[in-house]
């Protein structure tokens, strides 16, 4: 019986993983879930099914309403008051990574965004196995993370980072050539930057092939999100971000794939389903039967693959030099980058000023003198510093956002 911690649990990657537990109780045991409040009726939901002994949420005046939620989940369900017991609930903004120390198994980070970085930490210090779904945490904490962390602590939730990670046991490390990092290409793909001048919020937001959140989903028109992945691929891997490469696979089939250095090239295959992965990060080494759907080899099937356009999407050169950076430059990239989904998905900006904008940030605190502004490279690395920086570069860019208004 393995104990489980979910942190973010009424999100996308957070419920899939509830779905996953759901249908193996003999397996799985939730010891807490933390939840950033803004949907206190689900997390309601899934502490009467699932009972964790601790429940966390980012905000102390949503304890009350919790509270309340609770007794009203159970009275639609016809239990009288003594037929549950209330979880312990621990609130406040570093209620998900006091959460995130406890004594489990595996803790699965499903936050979005920086605020996972804190909790990643957490959870490596306590010697838990951690269950990554929060790329921006390893991404803007980079050596700091990968320091903290034992041999094979980490495990990836990304479906293309779990690919790499059942690909590389085909072989040695010596052995790996290069890693093939798969993109959809997302709802734009195909399109020139011209054509890309005066696409909407909604028109971004329907990807082809995945049901995501919001700013994962935008982060996946804009390709940020393969940035993102190249620089917790390399950090995962230890493998420099010039043998990584990018290729266009709308079908989302295949999830990344190892190249060797004799010429073959290992690739993980399956119709693009969360809990594939989540169940991998739950378990792994080991495999959970039945985690999702294989793939029909009766019907007929056509997998392509074509190079990445860094022209109309060039988040992906973008995020490979700073990640060649390292230091703060990787925190800057991902904390402009939420303030400007933000805004394009409030109508303030277009869609081609998201990746324009996070470069102009970029270039600025590249090119800064004093801190909070000027990068701080890897061997001054601390978590004072990144989050100096993440501030930044929000304030940043909500500035230029504001002036681009202006401008317009």
């Amino acid at each position: 019986m393995r104990r489980v911690t979910i942190l973010g649990s009424t999100g996308s990657i957070g419920t899939q993983t509830l779905d996953v537990i759901r249908t193996r109780r003999d397996r799985f045991v939730v010891h807490g879930l933390s939840s950033g409040g803004s949907d206190i009726k689900a997390l309601a939901a899934q502490v009467l099914e699932f009972s964790p002994a601790v429940v966390a949420v980012a905000r102390a005046t949503v304890v009350q309403d919790l509270q309340l939620a609770l007794y009203a989940e159970a009275s639609q369900r016809g239990w009288n008051a003594g037929d549950f017991r209330l979880p312990k609930i621990i609130a406040g903004p570093h209620a998900s990574t006091e959460l995130a120390a406890e004594p489990v198994d595996v803790v699965v980070n499903a936050i979005t965004g920086a605020a996972g970085l804190r909790p990643t930490l957490a959870t490596l210090g306590a010697g838990t196995t951690l269950a990554l779904a929060n790329k921006e945490s390893l991404v803007i904490g980079g050596r700091l993370v990968t320091r903290a962390a034992a041999p094979g602590q980490i495990v990836a939730v990304d479906s293309e980072h779990s690919a790499f990670a059942q690909a590389l046991r085909a072989g040695r490390k010596d052995e790996v050539r290069r890693l093939v990092l798969t993109a959809s290409g997302g709802p734009f793909r195909g399109r020139t930057r011209e054509e890309l001048v005066h696409v909407t919020p909604d028109e971004a937001m329907a990807h082809p092939t995945w049901n995501m959140g919001r700013v994962i989903t935008i982060n996946s028109s804009t390709l940020v999100n393969k940035g993102l992945e190249l620089l917790e691929a390399g950090l995962l891997y230890d493998v420099d971000l010039d043998d990584i490469v990018v290729t266009v696979h709308p079908q989302s089939i295949v999830h990344s794939m190892v190249e060797y250095c004799d010429g073959s090239t290992i690739a993980q295959a399956s119709p693009p389903d969360m809990r594939l992965p989540i169940a991998l990060g739950l378990t792994w080494p080991d495999r959970v039967e039945g985690a999702a759907p294989p793939c029909d080899w009766t019907t007929a099937a056509t997998w392509t693959f074509a190079p990445l356009d860094d022209e109309a999407f060039p988040a992906v050169a973008l995020a490979r030099r700073v990640g060649t950076l390292g230091g703060t430059a990787p925190a800057v990239y991902n904390a402009s980058n939420e303030v400007l989904v933000d805004a394009f998905c409030a109508g303030r900006i277009g869609f081609l000023d998201i990746v324009d904008t996070i470069t102009e940030v970029v270039d600025e605190h590249l090119s800064a003198q004093e801190l909070p502004a000027a990068h701080v490279a890897d061997t001054d690395l601390s978590v004072e510093a990144v989050l100096a920086a993440d501030g930044w570069a929000r304030q940043r860019a909500a500035r230029l956002v504001q002036e681009r208004a202006a401008v317009h």
